[in-house]
């Protein structure tokens, strides 16, 4: 489990391509590597992956298809940098809000506005997720917890402070871009549950 708050971008130092998967090949920051052991669970922009290897500062990671099919993982080259967050510890201050690192589905950027006053994303995203996507909500963005701004049918706002830009590689975004998306569960459940009330409350109606 995770909670959306990034602890740093670190650079993909190497991307070994194998019949079936990626192996990535991460450049740690030395606070972050520090404990780290095989087999722990650590969110890069957001995916949930097993640490197979730890070679001085770099860590391993392997990528199966499914994964590259349905994340961003697959268009990351060696430099870039990914959101990493080690998972949640009991006794862990949680500051944004609980992620699975399972990403949903992704978002294409369709316009940013950059001023000295703001920086705001606007994200477009399937007719199937945006029943998820509410005014103040939260969502996960490559892996940041965050809350949602104005909601259209097919696009949503995101108002990004100085610190996420900071703290995260969202400040990297070009149009056109995509971005790995989970969707808060609380708010799956939810709306789900609702729609399958309504449905079988209609679906009674009907029959009578």
């Amino acid at each position: 489990m995770f909670t959306g708050i990034v602890q740093a971008t670190c650079e993909v130092a190497a991307i070994h391509k194998k019949d079936g998967l990626n192996t990535l090949e991460v450049a740690f920051k030395p606070d972050l590597h520090e404990g780290l052991a095989i087999g722990a669970s650590v969110a890069n922009n957001g995916v949930c992956l097993t640490v197979t290897q730890i070679v001085d500062h770099r860590v391993f990671f392997d990528v199966v298809e499914e994964t590259l099919r349905m994340t961003n993982l697959a268009s990351l080259r060696v430099g870039s940098l990914v959101n990493i967050e080690r998972s949640l510890t009991f006794g862990s201050e949680i500051g944004g809000h609980i992620l699975s690192g399972h990403i949903h589905t992704k978002a294409k950027v369709l316009n940013i506005s950059h001023t000295a006053e703001h920086y705001d994303l606007q994200l477009g995203l399937d007719s199937k997720w945006m029943n998820y996507i509410f005014y103040k909500g939260f969502v996960g963005v490559n892996g940041c917890s965050l809350t949602v701004g104005e909601v259209t049918n097919a696009s949503f706002m995101l108002h990004l402070i100085p610190e996420t830009l900071k703290l995260t590689n969202l400040d990297q975004c070009q149009v056109g871009d995509e971005l790995n998306i989970e969707i808060d569960s609380q708010t799956q459940v939810i709306v789900d549950t609702v729609e399958r009330l309504l449905a079988t409350k209609f679906k009674a109606h009907s029959t009578i």
